[in-house]
Order: structure tokens, then C-alpha cells, then sequence
């Protein structure tokens, strides 16, 4: 069973190889389950980015709807949902809550989380986590951020702990993170085919741009 207190990267790692499907498409279920675990990361290092695992549950819930609705069976998968979309013009309707509008904010998300996850892992123990930190989220979510999130979130960052104190903070006892370790490189590998693969379909549908 998942534990709140630590961040589990099997579950990650295994949820969204689960995810894909065919050669370029993404499974939805999947895809959040393993972003529910990997948001963990954000609550766990503190009241810094609160204001985003926020919205990922608000945004979870949203589809959790559009999955359960009358027109579920388009929201299995990144790819039928976007084509769906699409060809209804749903994504351009006033009042309608697009799925594809809401998961492209976990895909900004998963960009940071996994860049900041890769970043901590590969620096020396004596790393400024700030400095890391403000790195990995200027080059992602700040560019869809108002600048006044983009400053607090900025600031906030200063209250980070030290790369060893973080570490235990995000995987628990000795033994967990030395397991974390071994697996990270393979879980990164799956977030960034997952990343790939919607950042694609994205592209694809010309919906980058959904406001």
C-alpha cells in the first residue's frame, strides 16, 4: 500500500509503463495513478508548491467525471481524447470542461517534477536546492505561471533543506532511499516516454495553446 510520508518511484515507474499504449499513445487511468504518487514529491518538500498539488486534485477530479459521463469511452487514452475533442469542437466550447485542457496541466507539472526528481538525484550532497529548484521550475511551469505565483513560488524556495535532508524528507529511512536510488533512472526513463508521448499528441492536435 502507498505510504503519504514517502514518495513511492516503483509505483511510479510501474503505473506509467502501464500507461502506454501502442507506440504513441497514453493510457489516462494509468497516467494518473502514477502522477498521484509522483505529486507526492511536491507536497513532501514542503508548503512550496501546495498551491500545484491543489490544482492536481482539482484537476483529477475533473476527469475522474469526464471518465465516469456519458462520453467516457472517449477519455480512455491522450489520443482518443484529444481526437474527440477535436472533431466536436468541445475544446472551444464555453461552459464545457475539456479533458485535454485539464491534463495539460499535469503534463506541465510532470515537466518540472521530473526535471527537479533528475536534477536532485545526480548533484553533490553540498548542492543548493534553491538554486536547483528555481533552475528546474524557470525552465518549466514559470512560463505558464503569472508572475506574481512565479514570485512567491520563487521566494518560498529559499526555505528548502539541504539535497540530504530533502532526500530523507521525500523517501523516508536510509534503506528506502538507497531503494529510490536504484530504481530512479528507470522511473525517470518512464516519465520522460510518457512526457514524449503527450507532448506529442499535443503537437499533433495543436492544442499547446488550450487557454
Amino acid at each position: 500500500m502507498s505510504n503519504e510520508n514517502s514518495l513511492d518511484l516503483h509505483h511510479v515507474h510501474q503505473s506509467f509503463q502501464r500507461s502506454l499504449k501502442e507506440d504513441d499513445d497514453v493510457i489516462i487511468e494509468a497516467y494518473i495513478d502514477g502522477f498521484n504518487e509522483l505529486v507526492k514529491f511536491l507536497n513532501l518538500i514542503g508548503s512550496v508548491f501546495s498551491f500545484v498539488s491543489s490544482d492536481v486534485r482539482s484537476k483529477i477530479k475533473i476527469m475522474e467525471k469526464h471518465r465516469e459521463g456519458e462520453d467516457a469511452m472517449h477519455y480512455d487514452s491522450f489520443k482518443k481524447m484529444m481526437k474527440f475533442e477535436k472533431e466536436t469542437s468541445l475544446s472551444e466550447k464555453n461552459g464545457f470542461v475539456s479533458g485535454s485542457r485539464t491534463m495539460l496541466r499535469l503534463h506541465r507539472g510532470l515537466d518540472f517534477i521530473r526535471l527537479f526528481l533528475k536534477r536532485l538525484s545526480e548533484a553533490e550532497e553540498n548542492m543548493n536546492t534553491c538554486t536547483t529548484c528555481q533552475g528546474s521550475y524557470n525552465e518549466t511551469l514559470a512560463n505558464f505561471h503569472p508572475w506574481y505565483i512565479r514570485k512567491a513560488a520563487t521566494l518560498a524556495m529559499h526555505a528548502l533543506p539541504s539535497r540530504p535532508d530533502l532526500l530523507k524528507k521525500i523517501f523516508g529511512t536510509d534503506e528506502s532511499l538507497r531503494a529510490a536510488l536504484e530504481i530512479l533512472p528507470q522511473t525517470l526513463s518512464s516519465c520522460d516516454e510518457v512526457y514524449n508521448r503527450v507532448e506529442q499528441l499535443y503537437s499533433d492536435f495543436d492544442f499547446h495553446g488550450l487557454p
